[in-house]
């Protein structure tokens, strides 16, 4: 089945996410904006986010977190799919975590990213073939960071995309679908980096980009800094208008983002003069498209 939407339907988004959180530090203003506007807006959430360490000083030695990071995480998501406007779903598999030292150690057994690639798609097909979306958002090949969950994420997106629609490929988890569109997330993208740090800058702050542009001159062998992205920006939403909504998001999870970090460093006002798009880069149209675009859905309205 093709995927053009009928007139009484409304248009479909798909973002797949590797962690609870990743939906609300990539695309999240994009996601708010489009299901405002009566888009049906889902986020997969590929693993339980059950490996991660607490990120917030305020939640060091939390009880809740250090018995059941799984669990607490769980309640963050909830919280943030309601801040956002969207539906949410688990695909069920377990954090990989971040391995860390020189040499890396092995990832744990059963993890997300040790998967064979058709395993670790086949419950991405069935949402697909389920939920029908017209659009589907994922990171690039470097997973956005060179997590290997991230990195799986993006497998598994790509895998879905090309599979889903066709009848001969994972038979038996539902009608084939086969989505129009699909994006990668450019949420690292070195242009908005260096429109707040100019903003900064210029309004006598203290930037916390500088590193950071500087670090995207080399890689970080332990995958803290990701290198710059390689596909272009296509596709600008603007959405500085919930630009609150994705800040409060990010704030719903407490065990990953300290409210004093990095990612407030830029009041939503001054982004909204500075960078009030969120930047993608279309990778694959199944229907005809005119670049560059300000619309994920356009060619589908």
């Amino acid at each position: 089945m093709t995927a053009s939407p009928s007139p009484s339907a409304p248009l479909r988004l798909l973002a797949v996410h590797a962690h609870p959180d990743d939906e609300s530090s990539k695309g999240a203003a994009t996601m708010a904006m489009y299901a405002a506007s009566g888009v049906d807006v889902l986020v997969a959430t590929c693993t339980d986010g059950s490996r991660g360490d607490i990120q917030n000083p305020a939640m060091e030695g939390r009880p809740h977190p250090k018995r059941d990071m799984a669990g607490a995480r769980r309640l963050e998501m909830d919280t943030a799919a309601k801040v956002l406007g969207i539906r949410q779903r688990w695909l069920g598999f377990v954090d990989s975590g971040l391995p860390e030292g020189d040499p890396l150690p092995p990832l744990p057994p059963g993890c997300f990213a040790l998967q064979p690639l058709e395993r670790a798609a086949a419950p991405l097909v069935r949402l697909v073939r389920d939920f029908k979306p017209h659009v589907i958002l994922s990171y690039d090949e470097n997973g956005g960071y060179p997590h290997p969950d991230h990195i799986m994420a993006h497998r598994v997106a790509v895998e879905a995309f090309a599979a889903a629609g066709d009848p001969a490929r994972y038979p038996g988890i539902g009608e084939p679908w086969e989505p129009s569109k699909l994006y990668y997330d450019r949420a690292f993208s070195p242009d908005r980096f260096r429109a707040l740090h100019s903003a900064l800058e210029g309004a006598g702050l203290q930037s916390p980009y500088a590193e950071r542009l500087a670090a995207w001159l080399e890689a970080d062998a332990e995958g803290h800094t990701p290198p710059p992205p390689t596909h272009p920006t296509t596709t600008q939403i603007e959405c500085g208008d919930y630009f609150e909504a994705r800040d409060d998001a990010l704030r719903s999870h407490s065990t990953q983002v300290d409210p004093e970090g990095f990612f407030f460093a830029v009041s939503a006002a001054m982004q909204r003069k500075a960078w009030p798009w969120e930047d993608y880069s279309l990778i694959e149209s199944r229907i005809p498209v005119e670049l560059p675009e300000t619309d994920l859905f356009a060619g589908l309205r």
